[in-house]
């Protein structure tokens, strides 16, 4: 039976190059979903790893960058790479215009219509977060704090693991159980559909937050499509210009069948 073919995949937050990416699931779902575009949107690299001793790419890493090239040849799907401020040192580069190579291209904003006819703003969507764009020291200080609370959870969920038990993200649980963090989404999510009204948009898609959504907020359809590190989800599009968050890792198949044979422990990092 063929794989269903839809009009688009979005992706963000995968963190390339830190361990606590779920890169074999990333390549199990790109794999299982192929799409006429495929929109990567922000921190799909992870150049403030680049810059430390805390660099990290394994084979498993590699295995998603060949998925996405393979796609963008073999299969035609138009990559569209945008920026985000864990990988904006590819801003410097797209300053003046995008940069294209065959089907990808690396841009900071690309606009999508649906087979609906519905108009997309696609963003990374730091530069509507206050603390990133204005305290850069906080922000690296609250980094350190995400990063150790997800070694943390990697314990949890390597436990949960061998007990054949269902994914369930413990660091994820936490965030939504913290006002701060509840109110950062909320502020975030109307900051940035704000800027959606000016622009004459009828939807956004983005990224950033780690908190997959769709919602409506004022007339505008806000789609979060989430993160690699912890949900594990991606938003797609159907042939008929309908938009669904996916889980992926919360299908109990998709979790326990990804690399069995992989002595790896970055396979249940968070």
């Amino acid at each position: 039976m063929a794989k269903k073919i839809w009009r688009a995949v979005w992706i963000s937050d995968v963190h390339l190059g830190t361990s606590g990416c779920k890169a074999e699931l990333l390549h199990s779902f790109l794999k299982a979903h192929p799409s006429e575009y495929l929109y990567m949107v922000g921190d799909i690299i992870d150049g403030w790893r680049l810059a430390t001793n805390k660099w990290y790419w394994p084979d498993t890493h590699n295995r998603v960058v060949r998925e996405v090239l393979r796609k963008s040849g073999k299969d035609g799907t138009k990559v569209y790479y945008v920026t985000g401020n864990h990988d904006e040192f590819l801003r410097d580069y797209i300053a003046d215009h995008p940069f294209v190579m065959g089907n990808i291209s690396i841009v900071d904003e690309v606009f999508h219509t649906t087979s609906s006819g519905e108009l997309l703003w696609v963003v990374h969507g730091d530069a509507y977060d206050g603390v990133t764009r204005h305290h850069r020291l906080v922000t690296l200080l609250g980094d350190m704090g995400y990063d150790f609370l997800l070694w943390s959870n990697s314990w949890f969920i390597q436990l949960r693991r061998l007990l054949g038990l269902p994914y369930w993200s413990l660091s994820k649980a936490i965030k939504k159980k913290v006002q701060g963090a509840v109110s950062f989404i909320y502020d975030f999510e109307h900051t940035i559909v704000r800027e959606a009204l000016q622009r004459g948009v009828k939807g956004v898609v983005c990224g950033h937050i780690h908190h997959a959504e769709k919602k409506r907020i004022d007339t505008i359809n806000y789609y979060n499509c989430g993160d690699w590190v912890e949900s594990c989800t991606a938003l797609v599009e159907d042939e008929n210009g309908e938009l669904q968050i996916i889980h992926w890792a919360e299908n109990q198949e998709n979790y326990l069948s990804v690399d069995r044979k992989s002595k790896e422990i970055i396979t249940v990092i968070e």
